[in-house]
């Protein structure tokens, strides 16, 4: 998985948060539709009942968002919530107060008739606030725990995802690395065979080693590589090879040049042909030939290994720590859609096939 980039989505804070669309929007809503309420059995016109419902609305709003980010702590046996609440109910007979102050001029005008009305609608705004604006609050709460519950929980699928990603980077790197000194001790070791038998060739093949050994070993950690790439290094290996044993080795590579370009983990072709001469033309007195194919199918790319070696031991499923090791890291690359098959060749000899998927991008 990729590593991901994606980050869990940030809550806002501050004016904000207190002044969010959503939240504006609502009050206007709840704050209309009540006021409308209200209005009906009002002598009092309605634009005005309106406003003043409109105004207790925001004070509402100001107070649950207020309470909601302050103060920072609170006690223990102080629940925000119950804040929030207790402050609205608290704010509401002042605002309504507030509302009716603005919008009424020269009170002391007014006749004991319109005083009492007017007592009675702030009493009736008082109590339909007091009535509806909690139950509104506790809904928007239980919406911002739902909410705060998905944002919780794509962060801990992202953290998930993120941690199966490194853990995936981690083994294949392990593998990759076992990989490394298996290659290197077997070529080492073919190399001092030629020196403690004397041969003339061990200084040309220790020198073509040293050259490939710089070419190759920073690309075992790359964390791909391309089909040319490897290619190259299987020629040189197979050159260090066939210097070592030239009576007994022949080869031969026929690729299609479309494949080239085509992505795969790196060591993947080296580990097939390093495993060709190490099971099957070594054992052999007579050696072999191993014969490199690299043919596009569609969208799938079909690589064989064939060998005249010694074939398919009896008391051997045919893997050594090699394929073992490359079948591993397919599996993390490519998860199932990639195979290594193995095959006898008649009338001796293994025929290793890798099936993968034609890409241009790094697995």
């Amino acid at each position: 998985m990729p590593s991901s980039a994606a980050s869990a989505p940030s809550v806002p804070r501050g004016l904000a948060r207190l002044f969010g669309w959503g939240r504006v929007r609502v009050t206007l809503i709840a704050s209309g539709v009540l006021g409308l309420l209200i209005s009906l059995p009002n002598e009092t016109a309605t634009i005005i009942v309106l406003v003043r419902a409109l105004i207790v609305g925001f004070a509402v709003m100001l107070a649950f968002g207020v309470f909601e980010q302050w103060p920072r702590r609170l006690p223990t046996w102080l629940a925000r919530s119950v804040l929030q609440l207790v402050a609205i109910v608290i704010v509401i007979p002042f605002a309504s107060m507030l509302a009716y102050t603005l919008t009424i001029k020269d009170y002391e005008k007014f006749s004991e008739d319109a005083r009492r009305s007017m007592a009675m609608g702030y009493a009736t705004l008082t109590f339909t606030g007091i009535l509806f604006a909690p139950w509104i609050a506790v809904g928007a709460m239980l919406k911002q725990r739902d909410a705060f519950a998905r944002e919780q929980a794509l962060a801990f699928q992202l953290e998930r995802s993120q941690l199966e990603h490194s853990a995936l980077d981690a083994r294949m790197r392990l593998l990759q690395a076992q990989v490394e000194p298996h290659f290197l001790f077997n070529t080492l070791a073919n190399v001092q065979a030629l020196v403690d038998s004397g041969s003339p060739h061990a200084s040309r093949v220790l020198a073509s080693l040293i050259a490939y050994l710089r070419a190759a070993v920073p690309r075992m950690h790359a964390p791909s590589s391309t089909l040319d790439h490897e290619l190259q290094l299987v020629r040189a290996y197979l050159d260090v090879m066939q210097m070592r044993i030239p009576d007994r080795l022949q080869f031969s590579l026929r690729v299609d040049p479309t494949a080239r370009d085509l992505s795969c983990p790196p060591m993947t072709l080296l580990t097939l042909v390093e495993n060709a001469v190490r099971h099957g033309i070594d054992p052999s007195e007579e050696g072999g030939r191993i014969d490199i194919d690299v043919l596009l199918r569609a969208d799938r790319c079909i690589i064989r290994v064939s060998d005249t070696g010694v074939g398919l031991q009896s008391n051997s499923d045919g893997l050594g720590t090699g394929l073992s090791t490359l079948r591993e890291r397919l599996r993390l690359a490519y998860g199932g859609n990639a195979q290594l098959r193995l095959h006898a060749v008649e009338p001796h000899g293994v025929c290793a096939e890798l099936d993968l998927p034609a890409s241009e991008n790094p697995p």
